[in-house]
């Protein structure tokens, strides 16, 4: 454990605002000690929080926290704030099961006022909460940090754009730590963004105005807009000008002396209207380890401090995300037509591998889900196959993950089949991932979707030749006489497992693995409806995905009046707490035994009438 005698007196904001700078930067070192160290442990986002130590620091020195609200956009860069607003004894269980959040959520803080993790949400967000302070008749600052690559997302500049034409305050307050915007920042750029955010400045400026206006109007159009213009060149900010913000910056993110005087101007000045203030900041700060990594340390497990050496197991067998990338890369060996879209998450999609084989045909086009959606289409009206990728937000291709319900996946199948001709598919293990991208692939005459879990596979070996599925065609994995359960996509091997434990009780089952939720094997589900007392869809999805498609089918094909027992398992319908894979499956009710008590409740016994055979 690091010591941390300044840090040891910071139990809330307010205990920072009477620090000297030079105490505050005692302050920044130690926090910056305990971050890394806290993530060592637990791992997590560890280069987003370094790089906003002294940014965090100065924010709650001079904003009047939590009355004052601090949004932050992405969530990666909240565990130094975290830390100092009170949540510092459980730091260390952050995205554990029963622990903190890894990302910003308002039922754990009233120092978090918006729960968000990705992205691209702070400034709509913050924007409402300035016009509802404004209705209210309430002073307040709302401050939105938003990344680089967050500012890359359409939303912001549709926010922004709003923002500009509204007279409620926002400070909105872009952390450049990537994109390299803006002209290398020291003593001379502190300074113009210290002068720039003055209210003398300022109010000189209303000045000029007024004596623009009182020229003839193209000569006082022409005035305003050379002061303006001649101030976007010095500093960079014409782009945030025209959208209606002022701009002050670029400052050094991590210069205490330079980042509190330009705060106070910003926190002190009443004009109306929002102000843009651009800090650079180098992800990782201070850690050599992540500063030196080629992800800056975005995302970690559990580390050794001293080395920076990730703690991993060997694993058991190949990840889905390593599979997915070898199988498209073959394909599109064998077809140039295919290219590959991501949004921000070339190595967390396996996109990276893809962009080594295949250069000019794949694209990264930072984190704007929408755009890469719609940039697909495009490329598909010219007869090419755009493949986008996408780490889920609960609206793409899904994973479980320690990180909990922002990467859950949980509305996907119910989504993607509700839209006419598409193809619709969910993997049950690797080897059906590769058939399954062979048969996107192959897919000339409408879009196709497909699922597929996050982390090792099941360990099954991989096919050397990809077949092409038929479509909405599943298949029977294990035949039985009494009971059905029909899986789609990840949960097969608990299924199966529930099938040796019905069987052990002397109830034959019958496992099949449907492939696709659209279009539905209306084939597969009349044998299985027909020939078996009970029927148990299963899917990792909310409601309104393929078992409520199942059972649409069934009703309309008149199996419901015969007596079918049908029960669906699915997601409950609330957002399932963060924690380990396992523990969120037994948590959804989604495992074996889930399965088996569904199927005796089902045939009207339970786990106790019902005893297992010798």
């Amino acid at each position: 454990m690091p010591e941390t005698p300044h840090l040891d007196r910071v139990k809330s904001p307010e205990d920072l605002r009477n620090l000297s700078i030079k105490d505050l930067k005692k302050v920044a070192e130690e926090l910056r000690a305990e971050t890394v160290d806290a993530v060592s442990e637990t791992g997590g986002h560890l280069g987003a929080g370094l790089g906003v130590v002294e940014l965090t620091i100065a924010l709650h020195h001079v904003f009047d926290t939590p009355r004052d609200r601090l949004i932050w956009d992405v969530g990666h860069q909240s565990y130094p704030h975290k830390i100092i607003t009170g949540r510092r004894d459980q730091i260390r269980t952050i995205r554990q099961p029963g622990g903190l959040y890894g990302f910003t959520k308002r039922t754990e803080s009233e120092y978090d006022p918006f729960g968000a993790a990705h992205s691209s949400t702070s400034i709509s967000a913050g924007l409402g909460m300035a016009v509802a302070s404004s209705l209210k008749g309430e002073a307040r600052n709302v401050v939105c940090v938003i990344g680089d690559g967050a500012m890359s997302g359409g939303m912001a500049y549709e926010a922004m754009n709003n923002a500009g034409s509204m007279p409620p305050r926002l400070i909105v307050i872009l952390n450049d730590n990537e994109m390299s915007i803006a002209p290398a920042v020291g003593a001379l750029n502190a300074y113009l963004s210290r002068l720039l955010s003055s209210h003398q400045f300022r109010s000189l400026r209303e000045l000029g105005k007024q004596w623009a206006r009182r020229l003839p109007k193209a000569m006082g159009d022409a005035a305003m807009r050379a002061e303006e213009y001649s101030r976007g060149m010095v500093t960079g900010g014409t782009l945030f000008e025209e959208l209606g913000f002022f701009y002050i910056g670029p400052i050094d993110g991590h210069n205490l002396e330079h980042l509190i005087p330009v705060l106070r101007n910003v926190r002190r000045d009443e004009t109306p209207g929002p102000v843009l203030l651009h800090v650079v900041t180098s992800k990782g700060k201070g850690y050599e380890p992540a500063e030196n990594a080629p992800d800056r340390g975005h995302a970690l497990g559990k580390f050794d401090v001293v080395t920076g050496e990730q703690k991993k197991g060997k694993p058991k067998a190949p990840s889905y995300t390593n599979v997915f990338a070898q199988s498209l890369i073959k394909e599109a060996d064998r077809d140039e037509k295919i290219v590959a879209l991501t949004a921000a998450m070339p190595s967390g999609t396996g996109l990276d591998k893809f962009a080594k084989a295949h250069p000019t045909r794949c694209f990264d086009v930072g984190i704007a889900e929408q755009h890469c959606v719609t940039f697909a289409a495009g490329l598909a009206t010219e007869g090419l196959k755009p493949s986008c990728r996408f780490a889920s937000r609960s609206t793409a291709p899904a994973s479980w993950a320690p990180t909990g319900r922002r990467t859950a996946g949980s509305f996907d199948i119910t989504y993607l089949a509700t839209l006419p001709g598409f193809v619709v598919m969910a993997a049950a293990d690797e080897a059906e991932l590769v058939h399954m991208v062979h048969t996107a692939a192959k897919i000339d005459d409408r879009p196709s979707a497909f699922r597929y879990p996050r982390g090792e596979g099941t360990g099954v070996p991989l096919p050397e030749h990809p077949k092409m599925l038929e479509i909405g065609k599943g298949r029977i994995v294990r035949e039985g006489t009494t009971i059905a359960i029909l899986s789609l996509g990840g949960r097969l091997q608990e299924a199966l497992g529930a099938a040796d434990e019905l069987q052990a009780r002397g109830l034959s089952t019958t496992v099949a693995d449907a492939r696709f939720a659209k279009p539905l094997d209306e084939d597969l589900i009349r044998l299985l409806a027909r020939e078996h007392e009970v029927l148990i869809t299963i899917e990792e999805g909310s409601i309104g995905g393929f078992g409520a498609h199942v059972m649409q089918f069934l009703a309309m094909a008149g199996f419901m009046d015969a007596g079918l027992k049908i029960r669906p398992m699915l997601l409950p319908d609330r957002f399932v707490a963060h924690g380990t894979p396992a523990g969120m499956y037994e948590d959804a009710g989604l495992t074996a035994s889930h399965i088996v008590d569904m199927a005796l409740s089902a045939l009207g016994s339970n786990s106790a009438t019902m005893p297992r055979r010798a």
